[in-house]
């Protein structure tokens, strides 16, 4: 009897114990229960939010600095965007080639990874080999028939022909006559580019027009340009004036000469994925921004060229204006490579845009 009581009291309690084991396994699958519906509960509200409409960052980079109306100019497009679409778009601004220099940039929109650039015709020409017409030297007579142009349809047509390189074409800016300086000698007339080591940008028309002048020209990133000019590794290079003012080539070059030899326009480029995942509104906004902003930079470009071709005898440099006839003496040497890039893009284009000139000059 007394096993039999023993048995029964062993029984009780491992039945007891076992109840209690129960209650905590119940109680560690309630709060696993808790958490996973608080888990829940936060993918939904981040789920929420993303198909609310979340802010959209534009990452708009430039080679050039702060004190250059390009910049200026893409701070008015930040202060267009955000105001009018009411915080949903951010944009945030790089100068001095902090996200690279263009072509990087250029190829950063095509994957995707940056939204804005605003590079000069030359580089694109890499990508749109039909751009080179922009670098034909001695192509626009004044600004006046340069805005003309590239605002009208045969400049459209251009800024069309970059969707197919997954770039979206707004706006074109200035960057302005392109003149040259250099530490060697004074550049007065067609002879005295012989042998002159010239930074250039990457593109073969202005490669080859320097070339058939004797000059030594020399591809290389904006970002390292300064560098090399005070090391010597280039005895020059060929930008506006603004560019070579607000850069302070004046510390590491003594010449510049008023060429004019190329009018360079800035176009003003977003990525296509980024532009076709904005509403219908916003790309309005964005395209207006970039027409508006482009106005007011061209304004300030124009009236920054002025002053600073003062600025820079200021500061010593030797300025040479350069003849009507000493410039014709150029136009005529580089006339054969002019031949050559008018077969490369195209007869009937590049006549497209002499005729449209033509019309914008009357």
């Amino acid at each position: 009897m007394k096993k039999i009581l023993m048995f029964a009291v062993v029984a009780l309690m491992i039945i007891f114990l076992g109840a209690c084991s129960g209650d905590g396994d119940e109680t560690s699958s309630d709060n696993s229960s808790d958490n996973n519906a608080e888990a829940t509960d936060g993918t939904e509200e981040t789920e929420e939010a993303e198909s609310s409409g979340e802010t959209k960052t534009i990452r708009a980079g430039i080679g050039l600095n702060e004190d250059h109306p390009q910049y200026k100019g893409l701070l008015k497009f930040k202060e267009i965007v955000e105001e009018k679409t009411d915080g949903a778009i951010v944009v945030e601004t790089y100068a001095s080639g902090q996200l690279g220099d263009d072509r990087t940039m250029t190829e950063a929109l095509q994957l995707g990874s940056q939204e804005v650039t605003i590079p000069s015709t030359a580089p694109l020409a890499n990508f749109v080999p039909e751009y080179s017409i922009f670098d034909f030297p001695f192509l626009f007579p004044d600004e006046e028939t340069a805005d003309a142009v590239l605002d009208g349809e045969v400049g459209q047509k251009f800024l069309d022909m970059l969707e197919d390189q997954n770039l979206v074409g707004l706006a074109y800016w200035e960057n302005g006559f392109r003149d040259l300086t250099n530490s060697q000698h004074e550049v007065a007339t067609a002879a005295d580019f012989e042998g002159l080591k010239i930074r250039t940008m990457e593109n073969d028309l202005h490669l080859d027009a320097f070339r058939a002048l004797g000059a030594n020209p020399t591809p290389m990133a904006f970002t390292e340009l300064f560098t090399a000019m005070q090391q010597g590794t280039v005895d020059g290079q060929e930008n506006p004036v603004a560019t070579i003012y607000l850069e302070k080539f004046y510390e590491v070059q003594d010449y510049v000469s008023n060429t004019h030899h190329v009018y360079s326009p800035f176009v003003f480029l977003m990525s296509k994925e980024f532009y076709d995942g904005l509403t219908d509104e916003q790309q309005t906004i964005v395209r207006d921004a970039a027409l508006e902003a482009g106005k007011y930079e061209r304004k300030l470009n124009r009236e920054a060229n002025e002053k600073y071709v003062e600025e820079l005898q200021n500061e010593g440099m030797t300025y040479t204006e350069i003849t009507p006839e000493a410039r014709q003496e150029m136009v005529d040497i580089i006339q054969p490579v002019l031949d050559e890039y008018t077969e490369k893009i195209g007869e009937d284009l590049v006549q497209e845009v002499y005729d449209a000139i033509d019309e914008a000059s009357k």
